[in-house]
Formats: C-alpha cells, structure tokens, sequence
C-alpha cells in the first residue's frame, strides 16, 4: 500500500470505513492506480481524485 494512501486512510476516519468497506478486488485497483505513479505528488493528486468515488462505494471503472 502507498505511503500516502496510508497517510490519507489515517487522517479521515470515513474515508477509512468506506476504504474498508470495498470489496477486496476494488480495494486492490485503487492501490494498483495509486502505485503506478512514480512520483509522490501523482499518488496524492489520484488519492484526492478518488476520495470522492470510494466514499460513494464506487471502484475505480465504475464511475
């Protein structure tokens, strides 16, 4: 898992049991989105862009 997903999940409490809350085959596409950014600021700025479907329970094709 990224760093920064981490640091987001441990800084939002609902975006922590909505994360959790995912099926584990959409939990894995958001960390493998997340992960294929080489640098920190990309995984931040997918981890902001997400935010919004992963409270809504979406994966991340299912927009």
């Amino acid at each position: 898992m990224p760093e920064e997903l981490q640091a987001a999940l441990d800084a939002s409490t609902a975006l922590k049991a909505a994360f959790e809350a995912l099926t584990p085959g959409r939990q894995r596409g958001y960390i493998l989105h997340f992960s294929r950014a080489k640098q920190s600021s990309t995984r931040v700025s997918r981890i902001e862009k997400c935010t919004p479907d992963i409270l809504a329970g979406k994966g991340l094709n299912g927009r």
